[in-house]
């Protein structure tokens, strides 16, 4: 099916789940605005999209508030568990990837629903927020071809693990398929409580303690007092500025850094044609510059003394780094590879607001740990950390993981406002780039600068590949070109959703407001 850019005038909501997507739209038309049309989206698809995300995850927010307003950040991240030392993992080489030890922080996402609706003064009741998730997460929803193929793949490391996820995801004894109906009634009935209790019952009082309970119950770590400590914070963006534009993101423990730098550099370079070589091979040697930066300094901002910002405004240290990129030759790479598979969405009303946001529980069904009193899947992120006694994103209580979840914003120079973003761990600076280059630098349609090919340096899921992969339908001689450069190639054939599933909003000076949706994913956009 070939997709195509959809327009409206009065809001507009992308996500990679279509039912997510009709979620917050239908609170734009209730009254509601983007952010809380964001949280509706949010809540729906821990229901309809539970192997990519979840309320048992982390979030994080960019939001433009229009009028000329400063663009804020909200991070809903989650720190080490207080008992999450490197004497809980004694006799483990590395923090395991599932099962209880995995599940060794704090999610955030809830925390970040109630910043982010404290911030605008939300006037919409939290029960009609999330009534859509509530309605799905009991009635039931079909299973997507993709979330039946991970199901698959995944269940037997999923199912053997404590907890509810076989009652939950596999209540016939097999992993669903696509068109079984998955209900959640225990899920519902959690998200009955948030919106009769509040958002910080999740940290405070009864929820909380029936959440601490499974956890220490399934032998997690973390604690209710490592839940009544947790809060979301608010930041200023990183941003940069390159021609015509000022881009934003989200500052350490996330990647936005990364995604930044490598636009950044990318606006230094000569490349005069759409995914040809020039452009293709300026990405890629732009992104290994930003993960060398990346892999050493971008961590929890707490453990870290490196000037972010200051290298993002500092035009001839920028150069510098542009310079270090041959035109005609691949630095040598691998680098190790981050992991994670996330969600991307977002959202604009008619008064100006637009919304970039993302949250995650890091691999397929995070940990895999089901609570059966809530049916939270809860996340693993803290398996990223390092078992080690200091140094980059070594285990520390309280410290919070190096985050692959990246929300990007753009204010361009003729006042439109540009939402965009995608999943997929060490690919989502990459896809960033690829998008938006396209949209902004070349020109091309929105919905074509997410549907064309594109490429990934790095691993694929359950991989430690770290060759340059690249889809179908480039032109055949770039593939020759870029591998006698020096780039390890790997053609991985037609779309797929190793690349991510990317979604981008633009709103036009005039108010009018353009979406997209990515073709490897379930997404959709509605507008009105």
């Amino acid at each position: 099916m070939t997709l195509t850019t959809i327009t409206g005038t009065r809001g507009m909501v992308t996500a990679p789940h279509f039912l997510a997507a009709e979620a917050g739209l239908s609170v734009l038309q209730d009254g509601g605005n983007a952010v809380e049309a964001t949280v509706a989206v949010s809540a729906c698809l821990a229901v309809v999209y539970p192997h990519m995300t979840g309320i048992g995850g982390d979030g994080f927010w960019v939001i433009d508030p229009g009028a000329g307003s400063a663009v804020y950040t909200i991070h809903g991240c989650g720190g080490a568990a207080a008992k999450a030392n490197l004497s809980l993992y004694s006799g483990h080489d590395a923090v395991p990837t599932r099962g209880p030890l995995a599940a060794n922080t704090v999610a955030g996402t809830i925390s970040g629903w109630a910043a982010a609706l404290d911030s605008i003064a939300s006037d919409l009741p939290l029960d009609r927020l999330l009534r859509d998730a509530i309605r799905h997460a009991e009635a039931g929803v079909a299973v997507t071809a993709g979330a039946a193929q991970i199901a698959a793949a995944k269940g037997a490391e999923l199912r053997s693990q404590p907890g509810a996820y076989a009652a939950t995801f596999e209540p016939e004894g097999r992993p669903l398929v696509a068109g079984d109906l998955l209900r959640q009634p225990v899920l519902a009935e959690t998200l009955r409580e948030l919106a009769r209790e509040g958002l910080d019952s999740f940290y405070n009082g009864a929820l909380a303690e029936q959440i601490a309970a499974d956890l220490a119950e399934l032998g997690s770590p973390v604690s209710l007092a490592d839940l009544e400590t947790h809060q979301a914070w608010f930041l200023d963006p990183l941003q940069t500025t390159i021609r015509n534009a000022t881009l934003y993101n989200s500052a350490p423990p996330t990647q936005g850094f990364a995604s930044l730098v490598i636009l950044a550099l990318f606006d230094r370079l000569a490349a005069e044609e759409t995914d040809g070589f020039d452009h293709v091979h300026g990405l890629v040697e732009a992104t290994k510059q930003a993960f060398l930066i990346r892999d050493v300094h971008v961590g929890d901002p707490a453990w870290h003394d490196f000037d972010w910002q200051g290298l993002l405004s500092d035009p001839d240290a920028l150069d510098d780094l542009a310079a270090r990129i041959d035109p005609a030759k691949a630095l040598p790479w691998p680098q190790p590879p981050q992991w994670g598979d996330t969600c991307w969405f977002g959202a604009a009303d008619e008064r100006g607001r637009v919304v970039s946001a993302i949250q995650s529980t890091y691999f397929e069904f995070g940990s895999g740990l089901v609570l059966p009193k809530t049916g939270i899947t809860w996340q693993n992120r803290g398996s990223s950390f390092r078992l080690a006694e200091s140094g980059w994103n070594a285990l520390k209580p309280g410290r919070k993981p190096f985050h692959t979840l990246n929300p990007a914003l753009a204010r361009f120079d003729d006042g439109r406002v540009m939402a965009y973003g995608t999943m997929g761990g060490e690919g989502q600076p990459q896809t960033q780039a690829a998008l938006f280059s396209r949209y902004a630098r070349y020109g091309a349609d929105l919905q074509a600068a997410i549907s064309a090919p594109r490429w990934l340096l790095g691993r694929t899921w359950g991989e430690q590949s770290t060759t340059l992969k690249l889809e179908d339908g480039f032109d055949p001689a770039l593939y020759q070109a870029l591998a006698t450069s020096g780039h390890d190639v790997e053609r991985i054939g037609p779309l797929t959703a190793t690349m991510g599933h990317a979604g981008a909003i633009v709103r036009h000076a005039d108010g009018r407001l353009e979406g997209a949706t990515d073709p490897r994913s379930d997404g959709g956009v509605a507008a009105w």
